[in-house]
């Protein structure tokens, strides 16, 4: 037993980072999050400042919402700085040669504009959907993809940051690190409206893509821009539902009365929901793995705390 443990589990890391405990501080990251928003939207009346210059009460809520966010990379970010052994973690969201630079941002735009874009192309040409030119005002679209990056990136942060790092912490193989990030950023969303199990299934793959590109290019920035262009495409470009929440400012404008439940669209979830969306981002997925095959981690950032923490431990153990 003492064997498969220490075969199975780093030295460097402690009972917070096994996956149940480790799983359920990512959930007390969102929530304190939550309670952080609370506090700066309303002492700072957003909400109502958001409505008077949109002159919209839905618009203001709605931008908003994906606003209120900031909250969760302002707890992520404390989580990861104030206990100085979690102090790594920031490595991982800095700038860096590999892939959080502009190639990087890129990459992600590319990835997460081609791939929701795809799906939302053929969801109109077989007819499941009708979109309708709906105006274009170039603020307000940028405004909103600046909130969109922070919902969609504080996302990232908790699940391929925080947690992700934790269980690389404590288990040697990255596949339970790669594997049940993505299973509780599935998880997190089963509560939105329409979910199904075809929803599950495109979430977890997509979760597993994001997890590897970190492991394989060290880039959590191109996870952060992929979520990023793809909410905002589907959200803001379409008017489409981003994981069922129906959005209410976009270029264009769904048909509701024409939608109907298709390969590539699903009508109370979206192309997100969708069986075809899932294949496309399996084709992904497994072109990340064969391109990368035989490759090891870009960078294990805790590769020193585990080297010094096996050092400590063999000095103060007892003598045979």
């Amino acid at each position: 037993m003492k064997d498969f443990i220490r075969k199975a589990i780093r030295p460097c890391g402690g009972i917070p980072d096994n996956f149940i405990i480790a799983a359920i501080l990512s959930l007390i990251v969102v929530s304190a999050g939550g309670i952080i928003s609370l506090f700066l939207f309303g002492s700072l009346d957003i909400e109502e400042k958001l409505t008077a210059w949109l002159g919209s009460d839905n618009l203001g809520t709605f931008l908003s919402d994906y606003l209120f966010t900031i909250g969760v990379w302002i707890a992520a970010l404390l989580f990861m700085a104030i206990p100085k052994k979690n102090r790594p973690m920031l490595k991982a969201l800095a700038p860096n040669r590999t892939g959080n630079n502009l190639k990087g941002i890129l990459i992600g735009l590319l990835l997460g504009f081609g791939t929701n874009g795809f799906c939302v192309l053929m969801s109109v040409l077989t007819g499941d959907i009708k979109l309708s030119y709906n105006g274009i005002d170039p603020l307000v679209l940028v405004v909103f993809l600046i909130a969109v990056f922070i919902q969609s990136s504080s996302e990232e942060i908790t699940d391929r940051g925080y947690l992700y790092q934790k269980l690389r912490r404590r288990y040697r193989n990255p596949l339970v690190a790669i594997v049940f990030s993505a299973a509780v950023f599935m998880a997190m969303h089963m509560g939105n409206p329409g979910f199904t199990a075809v929803a599950a299934s495109q979430l977890i793959l997509v979760g597993l893509i994001w997890a590897l590109l970190i492991y394989y290019y060290d880039s959590i920035w191109i996870a952060f821009w992929f979520h990023t262009a793809w909410n905002y495409t589907q959200n803001i470009i379409f008017g489409l539902p981003n994981s069922g929440i129906v959005s209410e400012y976009s270029i264009f404008k769904l048909e509701a009365a024409s939608a109907r439940n298709g390969l590539f669209y699903n009508v109370g979830f979206g192309v997100e929901g969708s069986i075809g969306s899932s294949l496309i981002l399996l084709v992904v997925l497994i072109v990340i793995i064969v391109i990368n095959r035989g490759k090891p981690e870009k960078n294990d950032y805790w590769a020193d705390a585990e080297k010094q923490a096996a050092e400590k431990r063999a000095m103060t153990a007892p003598a045979q």
